[in-house]
């Protein structure tokens, strides 16, 4: 059943209510103004216009009886109607969705139109089943958020995504297409808000455990992944959901680079944490070298593990490690290397700042430049 087939089935039902209500109201003559009738009794009842009408007149509104009578003539418009919407809704896996567009820019164009009485039996019907409309659509998406929030990392799969962000993807696409002319998205906005929410939750809620990799690579790339998608849409509502997720990519990415940093030069690392938790406790910089595991001679056996060849072919294994874990669909890995290169050269400023501070006048120093060090990563980018 397509959103054309209940389109149509809207559109013939309107012509078709509306004769017959206004048939009703002129037979019955429930149209008349209620003052205007009390007049008229007045006048034919008594000739003093002081004089009480000889009963009371009910001067209710007299569109209610209008929807009664024709509630009993067309009793089984509303179960029927409903009954069609539930095929509708089973005909499509978001047919929940393009049941709600179409029955809301039906009323709402029906109540914009003149021939259509503004308070009318089939708007009342329409009302009542766009309201079941709007609840079958906002259980599906609960369930659809559940679903995604409970989904693990699959033992074996291609790349590290989650399945679910391809299904968040699927009605995004599907629902931008089906309400590109509608004329209303409040619920549609709404849903877009707690489907998106669900995603980024999911992403958090990756768990070590199930994982073989580094968890910190999978979240940054599945934030990633998340985010150019938001990108590419240009959601109004999800822009706060965009500038999230890339925060979270970014936060993601700096943990994975600067775990993996401290590979290549691991001893090196391992000793000027520990000449930085000295300094931390109180030791003064210039006394840290009289500490027998901060001394000198301990500094220049550290230094001597790291050759400029040594250094070069550290990096080498860290970007051949790097480049069989990330996933080539997101193509994250020339951002990473080079997020790699600015956190190593950090690293390197801040050892050689350290030495200058700990150690001055000893004239110890790296046994690799900053130039070195660039050239070693320009030489990997240029051979891969």
């Amino acid at each position: 059943v397509s959103p054309q087939v209940l389109q149509q089935v809207l559109k013939e039902l309107q012509p078709l209510c509306t004769a017959e209500q206004q048939f009703v109201e002129r037979f019955f003559q429930l149209n008349q103004d209620p003052a205007d009738l009390e007049v008229s009794m007045r006048t034919v009842s008594s000739p003093s216009p002081l004089a009480s009408p000889p009963f009371k007149l009910n001067t209710s509104p007299q569109r209610e009886p209008t929807i009664q009578m024709l509630s009993e003539i067309f009793s089984c418009l509303e179960p029927e109607l409903r009954g069609f919407l539930d095929v509708c809704n089973k005909a499509h896996s978001f047919g929940c969705l393009q049941v709600l567009v179409t029955l809301n820019d039906s009323v709402f164009e029906m109540w914009g139109s003149s021939s259509a009485p503004s308070s009318s039996f089939l708007n009342t019907v329409l009302g009542n089943v766009l309201l079941l409309a709007k609840s079958s659509f906002n259980k599906y998406i609960g369930t659809l958020c559940r679903e995604i929030e409970e989904t693990k990392m699959p033992n074996k799969m291609k790349g590290w995504i989650l399945p679910s962000l391809s299904n968040f993807e699927e009605f995004v696409n599907f629902s931008e297409e089906v309400s590109r002319t509608a004329r209303r998205r409040g619920e549609l906005d709404k849903a877009h808000l707690h489907l998106a929410t669900s995603v980024l939750s999911s992403i958090s809620n990756l768990s070590s455990a199930n994982l073989k990799v580094n968890t910190d690579m999978v979240m940054m790339e599945n934030f990633h992944h998340i985010h150019c998608f938001l990108c590419q849409k240009k959601i109004l509502c999800l822009e706060g959901k965009k500038r999230e997720a890339k925060q979270r990519y970014m936060e993601h990415m700096k943990k994975y680079v600067i775990r993996y940093l401290g590979q290549p030069l691991e001893k090196l690392h391992d000793f000027f944490e520990g000449v930085k938790a000295r300094v931390a406790q109180g030791v003064k910089e210039e006394e840290v070298s009289f500490q027998l595991a901060y001394s000198k001679q301990e500094l220049r056996k550290v230094i001597e593990k790291y050759p400029g060849k040594e250094v070069k072919r550290a990096l080498e294994n860290l970007y051949r490690e790097i480049h069989k874990y990330l996933s080539p669909e997101e193509n994250l890995l020339p951002v990473v290397w080079q997020a790699m290169e600015q956190e190593f050269i950090r690293q390197y400023q801040e050892f050689e700042d350290l030495i200058q501070r700990c150690y001055p006048g000893s004239g110890i120093t790296m046994e690799f430049t900053m130039e070195d060090l660039l050239s070693y990563f320009n030489s990997i980018t240029l051979s891969h």
